[in-house]
């Protein structure tokens, strides 16, 4: 029997601020989280793209040793969001360890600081002794599913465990599984989201193939530009975002508070290039959307693309929400706030839309200055609109050709 997903906590550290005061008001003002690349003494220098998307406000951690000795940067952030939304969605301890609440939660390749102090040790290694500085936990603190098993044991949770890998489509798959754990009856309740800490590898690699952005080295705030004529890439961008989704009639029947209704998901694979965009399979995974929330287009206020300011990856998106959704839903690009966070991007992304629902505003994609007429046939947001948003569609899309969207409705 299928039931019904309603999503009861949410928590995001982003490039704009932690929590949803931060980053309401950063929303609203349009502030950019861009910074200056930071040096790096072996990388660098090789990288012709010089911002990324930066948390450089301190984050308050409070775990106890046994806790952090496990931890890279990742799982830091992955077990603080994981901590604010439990606390927020006030689910009893007992509950919490007793199976019935499970875990979807991600990175895109672990801790990539720590993976690269193991890998410096080995290769400068000379003796036995040179690389025995290596901790028993280091490749605890690196593995892939880190941020999932260090939440499982910072909080006892006993329940199901999935770690998806997807590069961009982390954590949007990670509530999708979710979200149909708890619709098929597999769990009562799910904590999922996604997590990347900086890392200027990460840039080094998409600086590598040309998706970058580096036409604004001097002037962060002014990249990147999704949509626009001037976009020229990607910025690389850290943070973390959780929600926790339980089955409707549990929530209600423990009184909790209730954010908003997740009413569908679908995930597929374009099944041939694995990086290039394709417009016949994000087409079809947003039908697949819309069928699986049992809504037509026109019930839809918002699309949070995935739009990553890149040449081509715009150009088809926009193709893709015209053909399906057809210029009646806004659209907006939130990236261009606090750039590509990687594994986080869904669940910010997701977190973002839930707080713009409840106060009943759309922020803006800035840094849309001139709307490139390739990307023009849909509906941008260039300006703050006070409009109420009831249903929203958050898209992702990944290198792999990884397609996904979620889809929200505001809870009466």
């Amino acid at each position: 029997m299928e039931r019904r997903v309603v999503i009861t906590a949410c928590s995001a550290i982003t490039p704009i601020g932690h929590g949803k005061e931060q980053i309401t008001e950063s929303l609203l003002s349009g502030k950019s989280g861009i910074k200056p690349l930071r040096e790096d003494e072996l990388i660098s220098r090789f990288i012709h793209s010089r911002v990324y998307g930066t948390v450089d406000y301190p984050v308050s951690y409070d775990f106890k040793r046994q806790h952090r000795k496990t931890m890279g940067p990742v799982a830091y952030y992955a077990c603080q969001v994981a901590k604010e939304v439990l606390e927020q969605a006030g689910l009893p301890q007992e509950f919490v360890t007793s199976g019935n609440l499970g875990i979807a939660f991600g990175s895109i390749h672990g801790s990539p600081t720590v993976q690269r102090d193991i890998y410096k040790i080995f290769f400068e290694a000379k003796d036995k002794a040179s690389y025995q500085v290596i901790g028993a936990v280091d490749y605890l603190k690196s593995m892939v599913h880190t941020t999932a098993v260090n939440i499982s044991k910072m909080f006892g949770i006993t329940g199901r465990i999935i770690s998806s890998g997807t590069a961009c489509t982390t954590s949007s798959q990670s509530i999708g599984y979710g979200y149909e754990a708890v619709k098929y009856g597999l769990q009562e309740a799910m904590l999922c989201g996604g997590a990347d800490e900086y890392d200027t590898i990460t840039v080094a690699v998409f600086d590598n193939l040309l998706a970058c952005s580096t036409a604004f080295n001097d002037q962060p705030h002014r990249t990147p530009r999704p949509f626009d004529k001037l976009r020229d890439g990607l910025v690389v961008a850290e943070g973390a975002g959780a929600v926790m989704l339980e089955e409707y009639e549990f929530a209600k029947k423990r009184g909790a508070t209730i954010l908003a209704e997740l009413i569908g998901f679908a995930c597929n694979s374009n099944g041939g290039d694995l990086i290039l965009p394709n417009l016949g399979g994000i087409t079809k995974t947003l039908h697949l959307g819309l069928k699986n929330a049992g809504i037509s287009a026109s019930e839809l206020d918002l699309v949070s693309a995935h739009a990553t300011a890149t040449k081509m990856g715009d150009i088809i998106e926009a193709q893709a929400i015209s053909a399906v959704f057809g210029n009646h839903p806004y659209v907006i690009a939130l990236k261009s706030y606090i750039g590509h966070t990687m594994a986080a991007c869904g669940a910010i992304e997701t977190i973002m839309a839930l707080h713009m629902m409840e106060e009943g505003f759309i922020a803006p994609t800035i840094n849309l200055e001139d709307i490139d007429e390739r990307c023009a046939m849909i509906k941008h947001v260039q300006k703050v609109l006070q409009h109420p948003v009831k249903t929203a569609a958050i898209q992702n899309f990944a290198f792999g050709g990884v397609n996904t969207i979620l889809l929200i409705r505001k809870f009466p």
